[in-house]
């Protein structure tokens, strides 16, 4: 007969100072979205001929929200000053979260969360959907995208 005293509580539920922990998601969804979005705004950036600072915003953002989940990861566990939750769900909101999902997978950081899965993956469908918008506009309306200061210095 076991006793209410010899029973283990998961940290994760438990206790006053319970924490939002769960099991992380399969990578393998993160790599599937990921390779699906890559596919998928290739061919929108042919088909729809989006200008070129669409995906060099997307890859800018990227890169910059990797290093900023490294960062994170790094004071998380040096105990220094983290990169706030806030931070990492903008950057990825204005096109970095391809790096985000890379950085999640690669650093295995802010992978359990949930919390912190629900806003982030919201964000992804955020983005998404202006993209959409996006490869809409750059369709009905060719043209409309294009920067001119962009095409200026490109027609130089």
């Amino acid at each position: 007969m076991t006793t209410g005293s010899t029973r283990t509580r998961r940290p994760d539920v438990a206790g006053p100072r319970a924490r939002d922990m769960s099991k992380p998601l399969p990578s393998s969804l993160s790599w599937t979205v990921l390779c699906v979005f890559a596919a998928a705004f290739t061919v929108a950036y042919f088909a729809a001929d989006l200008p070129l600072w669409i995906p060099a915003l997307y890859l800018v953002m990227s890169a910059w929200s990797f290093a900023a989940y490294g960062v994170d990861k790094s004071a998380a566990k040096a105990g220094r000053r983290r990169v706030s939750e806030q931070a990492l769900l903008t950057v990825g909101l204005v096109g970095g979260w391809p790096g985000s999902l890379i950085a999640q997978q690669v650093f295995r950081h802010k992978t359990r969360k949930r919390s912190f899965r629900r806003v982030f993956w919201f964000t992804v469908l955020i983005n998404v959907a202006v993209l959409a918008g996006l490869v809409y506009v750059a369709v009905t309306e060719p043209g409309t995208l294009d920067l001119p200061f962009l095409t200026s210095v490109a027609a130089i």
